[in-house]
Formats: C-alpha cells, structure tokens, sequence
C-alpha cells in the first residue's frame, strides 16, 4: 500500500506518524515538525498549511494500516539513498523527544522505523 507520490510528502508522513506514536500530539512535537518543513519543501510558503494538510491525509489512514504502509513506501522508494532514509531517522528521534519525555510506544515506532530503514537498504543491495 502506497499513499505518496513523493518523498517529501512520505516524510510528513512519517513525522506525524512519529509525534502520534504515544497516543498525543504535544505541542513541542508540532514546532519540531514545522521547523523541519522548510527543509522538505524549500518552495512552500505556508508550513503550518503543509502540515494541517498531511495531517489530514495521515487521520484518513487506518491505525492498522499504518505499519504495512511505511514498510511498502519504503520499499517504493527504493532510488533514495540509504544516508537519506537514516537523515528521516534521526529527524523522527529529534521528534520524539520534542516534548522532553520518550514512552514505550515512541521507542518501539523508532526501532520498527529503523529496522524498516535496514532492510530497505539490504534489499537495495541485492
């Protein structure tokens, strides 16, 4: 299952899923998001509209969904480079730690993120 027609918007994807992972979306977690819009889409005017936007996108996925879906767009994205994917990486840590406290469930999206991101890599090498 793929929703995203670039890697950009992927990436939103994925640093929503990641400040939704502990079941709240802080503050602190939205102000990481939106200082890190620029750099995903240099052309964007409105980074606040980019957001409310994916975000809207993301509610339309079902939670059971979610973990099928980032595995298949990665695996969809298979031309970007594995520095890249791991740059997505340490964006989502700067995520979940925004609001100053790590639980469970941000841990164990992290470690099914990284593994995906591995793999990905490895199945690129064959």
């Amino acid at each position: 299952m793929v929703i995203h027609n670039t890697f950009a918007d992927f990436v939103m994807f994925l640093y929503i899923h990641m400040a939704h992972a502990d079941g709240e979306y802080h503050a602190s977690e939205e102000e990481a998001i939106l200082n890190k819009v620029p750099k995903l889409y240099p052309n964007e005017g409105d980074p606040k509209s980019k957001l409310k936007s994916a975000m809207a996108e993301y509610k339309k996925v079902k939670p059971a969904d979610l973990k099928n879906l980032i595995h298949d767009t990665f695996l969809h994205f298979d031309h970007i480079k594995f520095s890249q994917k791991y740059k997505v990486y340490t964006d989502m840590f700067d995520i979940v730690h925004a609001d100053g406290k790590v639980h469970e469930a941000e841990e164990r999206a992290l470690k099914e993120l990284k593994e995906i991101i591995e793999m990905g890599s490895e199945a690129g090498k064959h």
